[in-house]
């Protein structure tokens, strides 16, 4: 039974990469990412006294745009926009350092350097630097991932276990429409989640929403329609639900550690870090936390919705593509004509 067992998963090729390979990659993954260290942080200096104060600034702060010509309207606007971590506006008697509390590592890292200085701190869109301010938007976007990778997979892969797939094969639909019919309830219900979750975070833990609902909404839907074609992809290339869960948990372990929202990607080592922006929940996190707690617009947050709607794209049709190839041999050959017949 023993040697039996060994033959067994030396054939099942997912469950030996579950074993061999998802250790080893997540220990080096891990090890590269699990930093709460921010070394780095993208600084502008404004005010009449800009040039002065860059000089004196040392790292973390990487100092960037010094402009003597603007001031703390425009610093602000910076921030909202994302362009920085940190705006120092000089001209009073005391230079205020503007930071942007939506990083939370990387605002807890100003504050500590910053408090060896002159400077007062003023800490925007997270005054209170909670953390759950900073959690809340991404848990929306690891709902949505579990949602729509996890649950669709095993239920497209239930439904080809029990024959139903096969009968929709000789049905006149395209494979498009069989892929839709089959994702709307699931995209209608991780929309309902969605909107559950967000009010229980603004009820529960005092997360704000400071930004557009309809730039919130289409960055979801973009997001939903990602991790939807993620789970159908994972259903083409699963026979079982158990392999159908196995493949999800490997896609959504990188989601949930590289994605930012439990390690700050700029702590991260630069190989590591690319990693993250080949992921969705990624864009999802950096839209969510921009709307709900900078208040961003739709010029601010441009660069993720693109990405979303690119990525949106791509997995969609490699699964349309992927399940017409899956069902192709199911559909009947075509019945001979009198003619084919009589030549």
């Amino acid at each position: 039974m023993i040697f039996k067992e060994f033959l067994e998963l030396r054939r099942d090729r997912r469950t030996m990469a579950m074993l061999i390979v998802l250790p080893l990659l997540l220990l080096t993954v891990f090890g590269y990412a699990a930093s709460f260290n921010v070394s780095t942080l993208t600084t502008d200096v404004v005010g009449p006294g800009a040039t002065q104060a860059a000089t004196a600034l040392r790292a973390p702060f990487a100092v960037g745009r010094v402009d003597p010509a603007v001031g703390d309207a425009w610093a602000r606007d910076r921030l909202r926009a994302d362009r920085a971590d940190v705006v120092v506006v000089t001209g009073g008697d005391t230079p205020v350092a503007l930071v942007d509390g939506s990083n939370l590592f990387g605002a807890q890292a100003a504050k500590a350097a910053l408090g060896r200085t002159q400077m007062r701190v003023e800490v925007l869109y997270n005054p209170d630097l909670k953390t759950s301010w900073v959690m809340v938007p991404a848990l929306v976007g690891l709902i949505l991932t579990f949602i729509g990778t996890i649950v669709t997979a095993i239920g497209l892969v239930r439904e080809r276990q029990a024959g139903t797939l096969e009968q929709l094969a000789v049905m006149p639909f395209r494979p498009s429409d069989v892929i839709i019919g089959k994702i709307v309830p699931y995209y209608v219900l991780a929309a309902l989640d969605m909107v559950v979750v967000t009010l229980l975070g603004r009820l529960l833990f005092g997360v704000p929403f400071n930004g557009s609902v309809g730039i919130f909404a289409l960055g979801a839907g973009l997001f939903l329609f990602v991790v939807l074609g993620i789970g159908v992809l994972i259903s083409t290339v699963s026979q079982n639900q158990g392999q159908a869960i196995q493949l999800a948990l490997m896609i959504m372990m990188p989601q949930i550690l590289l994605s930012g929202m439990i390690f700050p990607l700029d702590a991260m080592a630069p190989g590591v870090r690319w990693i993250g922006y080949l992921l969705p929940l990624t864009y999802f996190t950096k839209l969510s936390q921009g709307v709900m707690l900078r208040g961003g617009d739709l010029a601010s947050l441009w660069l993720p919705l693109v990405v979303l709607a690119s990525m949106a794209v791509v997995v969609f049709t490699a699964a349309v593509t992927r399940f017409r190839r899956d069902l192709a041999p199911s559909r009947p050959s075509p019945e001979p004509t009198a003619a084919g017949s009589a030549s």
